[in-house]
């Protein structure tokens, strides 16, 4: 596919590193302020150097607000039957469908790890999408990790909670739990090195086991052991699941207001 990326900040740039590794498909991207592209691609500064009807794909990857001022100029690039997908957060179908009109859309919500080809995005439809523009659009965005298919914009919305904004949570996790080791007297790079393979290896063993998060909490908790003394701290009064539902929740209310 010939596939054009309007935008390539922080998102755009990190997914197309991970598209440019994989055959099959032509990127032309359009930003008027990016200087480091992957080798292979193409660049434009304005709309105005494109083809007429050049494109199979066209990506939007740029702020919200900056959506119905500079995509109308990008329309004709499009070719009959082509498709438009939006990784921008925020902006529903209909919003799109009211600047390009009656038109494919797809909206697909990715996250942070993208950029090292371990992201989470979901994806959803509206229904002038052919299977076939649907089953391309799926092969490309799983290029930068796992992709979700998606019945609604609802889901969408609930999902950005869950593993859009994802990455935001697991950071303040992890940059408390480090500061908690420094406590005990470990320096900085120790602390680091401890929390992030202890949580790196934790991961790939919960990812690789028949077992359910219970039964691996378990297998490691020994009664009146250390990891029990942790846990009735982590667990006191249910704060912990508390505190993450509250967090899904509000990062859910939030994406729906955007919306």
């Amino acid at each position: 596919m010939k596939i054009l990326l309007i935008g390539c900040g922080k998102m755009g740039g990190a997914m197309l590193r991970q598209w440019v590794n994989h055959d099959g498909n032509q990127f032309t991207v359009a930003d008027p302020a990016v200087t480091d592209l992957p080798e292979g691609t193409m660049h434009v500064t304005k709309a105005t150097s494109l083809p007429h009807a050049e494109f199979d794909v066209i990506v939007i990857a740029i702020k919200p607000q900056m959506i119905a001022e500079l995509l109308p100029d990008y329309i004709p690039a499009l070719k009959p039957g082509g498709c438009f997908v939006s990784i921008a957060a925020g902006c529903s179908i209909a919003t799109l469908a009211d600047i390009v009109g009656n038109a494919a859309i797809i909206r697909v919500m990715p996250n942070l790890a993208a950029m090292v080809g371990m992201g989470v995005s979901g994806l959803y439809a509206n229904d002038l999408c052919t299977e076939e523009q649907v089953k391309d659009v799926t092969a490309f965005i799983a290029q930068t990790g796992r992709c979700v298919p998606l019945a609604s914009e609802d889901e969408i919305d609930r999902l950005t909670a869950v593993s859009g904004s994802g990455p935001g949570y697991v950071f303040e996790i992890m940059r408390s739990y480090v500061e908690a080791a420094k406590r005990l007297g470990f320096d900085e790079e120790t602390s680091r090195a401890l929390v992030f393979d202890t949580i790196t290896g934790t991961v790939e063993t919960a990812r690789k086991s028949d077992l359910s998060l219970e039964e691996l909490r378990n297998s490691v908790t020994s009664k009146n052991g250390t990891t029990q003394a942790g846990l009735d701290e982590l667990r006191r009064d249910g704060q912990l699941d508390t505190i993450l539902d509250d967090t899904v929740q509000a990062a859910y209310r939030r994406a729906a207001e955007l919306r």
